[in-house]
């Protein structure tokens, strides 16, 4: 499959700058980035040819934090904290899942949201419920998007209809593990956090992440309630980073966590000698009043940081607005440090949302050679004078103005998903 796209082409090979080609060429080869090319004479016939001239060509959006079992709940409990959040609606929504039809109904829809929302690339929270989560893999699979599902694992400190038995629930991942054959959708360990699940959980799911190589999503320090609770519940040990880390979740395999708002600088410490990646969930952080991740002083630890809708705490499954918001908190942020937490630039949180957390899915969220292919097409004619503002204003203007009709096309591995 050999493919050229034209367009007006801008990514991020770093954090600090863009890479604009303004009327070029994104040629790609069995799915991945080959070359841009700012001209050619004539093109070749075994090429398909799609001409998006005067278009922004942008990657894909990555989103390493979110619950797609809380789609159906975006907007419901902003009045509450995370704890009290969880119990009345979270929990009671997820339970639901039991029922095959029910999740099908769910999940249809979320995936559809996903895909309109311009989010090529996501790390997802299921249920405890293995039926329901083995259907949104399949679901996912079939739309052609690539993403991280896991099962959720729960075994205490959580309503009686999502409580599991221990070893019912690892065994339960491993059949979803040794089922997985898809290259695009694969499985992932899901703690749901330390409150809900047991040393004996959490040991048992080490195991499994270790012997299959298999990464790990998990929550850490989102609510300040959360944190006295996890002291409360392993007071010999140092701290919430440090209960993952003894029993195996932290770093150990591919890990992500997500939120990490009260974490103190020997976490991220550990969080960067182990090379475990941090989830910004900026307007989920503003929703449950869980506080703003001081996401500056990660990036001057040198930990990886990605960016996650988390609906339904989140509001939106939308990445542009995510970004948004991540630059907004990190202002706030900046004058809450006595502005020693230098505000986050437009080119680092668009990295965020692109290859910064395309790194957990390795070649993922940038057009340098090599990458998958994985690109939106954006009609920002609606927004801007393309003859007046430059590639760079149309997609600050895109990103900060625009909404997913801006998006007329969604390719995973240079294959059309919509």
């Amino acid at each position: 499959m050999k493919k050229i796209f034209k367009g007006d082409i801008i990514y991020t090979k770093n954090s600090n700058s863009f890479e604009v080609h303004k009327d070029s060429y994104l040629v790609v080869e069995d799915g991945v980035v080959k070359d841009i090319l700012h001209y050619i004479e004539s093109i070749p016939s075994d090429y398909e040819y799609l001409d998006y001239t005067n278009k922004l060509i942008i990657p894909g959006f990555v989103d390493i934090h979110l619950h797609s079992s809380q789609f159906l709940n975006m907007g419901l409990g902003m009045d509450k904290e995370l704890i009290p959040w969880l119990n009345t609606y979270t929990f009671p929504e997820e339970a639901k899942f039991r029922d095959l039809e029910y999740a099908k109904t769910a999940y249809t829809k979320f995936v559809s949201d996903l895909i309109n929302k311009g989010t090529t690339s996501s790390v997802i929270y299921s249920t405890i419920h293995k039926e329901s989560t083995m259907f949104l893999m399949d679901l996912l699979d079939k739309a052609k998007l690539r993403a991280y599902v896991g099962k959720v694992n729960m075994d205490r400190n959580t309503i009686d209809e999502l409580c599991e038995n221990t070893n019912y629930s690892i065994e339960e991942t491993e059949e979803i593990i040794l089922s997985s054959k898809s290259n695009r959708v694969k499985p992932i360990i899901t703690p749901r956090f330390v409150p809900s699940c047991s040393p004996e959980l959490m040991e048992g799911l080490s195991k499994l992440a270790i012997k299959y190589n298999v990464p790990v999503q998990s929550h850490l320090s989102e609510n300040t309630n959360e944190v006295k609770w996890v002291k409360e519940l392993h007071p010999d040990i140092e701290n919430y980073a440090s209960v993952y880390n003894k029993f195996g979740l932290f770093g150990q395999t591919k890990t992500v966590m997500a939120h990490c708002i009260y974490t103190s600088d020997e976490e991220i410490e550990l969080m960067k000698k182990n090379g475990v990646f941090a989830a910004h969930c900026a307007i989920s952080n503003f929703n449950l009043s869980s506080g703003i991740m001081p996401v500056r002083k990660y990036l001057d630890y040198g930990v990886d940081v990605g960016l996650g809708s988390d609906i339904s705490g989140g509001n939106t499954l939308s990445i542009p607005q995510s970004i948004v918001s991540t630059i907004q908190a990190s202002k706030i942020k900046w004058l809450e440090s006595n502005k020693e937490l230098y505000p986050l630039s437009f080119s680092e949180v668009f990295y965020m949302a692109t290859k910064g957390g395309g790194k957990f899915f390795e070649h993922v969220g940038s057009f340098e050679r090599g990458y998958n292919a994985d690109l939106l097409i954006i009609d920002d004619s609606n927004l801007s004078d393309i003859n007046k503002f430059d590639v760079l204003d149309r997609l600050q203007k895109y990103i900060y103005s625009g909404n997913e009709n801006n998006i007329i096309g969604v390719y995973v591995d240079a294959d059309k998903v919509s």
